[in-house]
């Protein structure tokens, strides 16, 4: 582990793997142990120590390149009983052309060298040619359902407004990937009833909130990203409806931000920050005014962004780790209570988040 300078800020960096090769996803499992996930398609395991294991065995088949590779992962509930995990990835079609974000889920052997009993659990429809906007964010709700971000495919954004597809949605489906019935549009006609809430762009953020309900933030085209509070059945927007523009400029839809119907973010960045991983922290170890803070990953403009909450409502954002000059693509609170992040890069790092103090 490699110690770096204090910063003139509330944490000390501390490095604890290096050479990832674009690291994407991170989750704790048994005895602090990590598991990483590196977009071109490996997952490993990392020690508290910063050792790291080879690639493990059994991963399926991944259409890797662009955006596109070994995305999220995150450990079930159960782990230590279970060895369950959850992952995505963007998976080809099985003939012809095109790819699309599945999640899949797996038992991690005992000797944490391979996965087993590997199941698709969901596969995006329909696929497309496209190494863009796979969203892929996965959570865990406190029910037991699975949640999972799905992009729009950058070309196919007029389709996060219609049902009949899964382009630029969050879906909820239980562990074994049947449909729960609750869910909002189970039962109507020409609507998938794997649908959670629609009219996103591309969210490679997501979270479980201090009171149990999702959260996720979003890409924007130039300007307008998003964080976001899902909720069922409901319509988020875009590309009808955005704080941002397009890449040079045109509007978006008739370029109004807000339209009835349509749902409005609980907070938007513009200037775009590029979002990515995002977590809630709950432990008191940076002391109390940092807990119940959300943390989101700036890959655009390389920094941390500590967002203080009050009544659902942004009050305050702090950018932390603005010196260490890096894409930061995911960030989790660990089992110790601290946060760990992960930067996107062909040497990305593991890094763990001291308390300067």
């Amino acid at each position: 582990m490699v110690a770096l300078p204090a910063f003139a800020q509330s944490v000390r960096p501390e490095i604890l793997a290096r050479q990832l090769d674009h690291p994407w996803g991170l989750a704790f499992i048994d005895e602090g142990r990590m598991l990483v996930t590196e977009r071109p398609g490996r997952m490993r395991v990392v020690a508290q120590d910063g050792s790291m294991g080879k690639p493990l065995e059994g991963l399926p088949k991944i259409d890797a390149g662009g955006q596109g590779g070994l995305l999220d992962v995150v450990a079930d509930s159960g782990f230590a009983r279970n060895r369950t995990v959850y992952f995505c990835f963007s998976e080809p079609a099985a003939s012809g052309g095109g790819n699309s974000t599945a999640l899949a889920s797996a038992r991690l052997s005992d000797d944490a060298r391979r996965l087993e009993q590997v199941k698709v659990l969901f596969s995006q429809k329909p696929k497309f040619e496209s190494d863009a906007h796979f969203g892929c964010r996965i959570v865990e709700s406190r029910d037991g359902k699975l949640f999972l971000t799905l992009g729009d495919r950058f070309q196919r954004m007029q389709d996060a407004q219609k049902l009949d597809n899964h382009h630029g949605k969050v879906i909820r489906i239980n562990k074994d990937g049947s449909v729960p019935k609750d869910n909002p549009f189970v039962g109507r006609r020409g609507a998938l009833p794997e649908i959670w809430s629609y009219g996103h762009r591309n969210s490679q953020g997501a979270a479980l909130g201090p009171d149990g309900s999702v959260w996720t933030n979003e890409h924007g085209a130039q300007g307008g990203d998003e964080v976001n509070r899902p909720e069922a059945g409901k319509n988020y927007g875009w590309p009808v409806i955005s704080h941002g523009v397009h890449y040079g400029g045109a509007k978006i839809g008739d370029g109004e931000a807000e339209k009835p119907g349509m749902e409005q973010p609980v907070h938007h960045w513009t200037p775009s920050i590029a979002p990515s991983g995002m977590a809630f922290l709950r432990s008191d170890r940076y002391g109390k005014e940092w807990q119940g803070n959300l943390f989101v990953g700036a890959l655009k403009f390389r920094y941390l962004d500590r967002i203080v909450l009050k009544d659902g409502k942004v009050v305050q954002e702090e950018k932390l780790l603005e010196d260490l000059k890096q894409r930061i693509r995911d960030v989790r609170e660990g089992p110790d209570g601290l946060l760990y992040v992960l930067t996107d890069a062909s040497d990305g790092q593991l890094i763990r988040l001291q308390p300067a103090r």
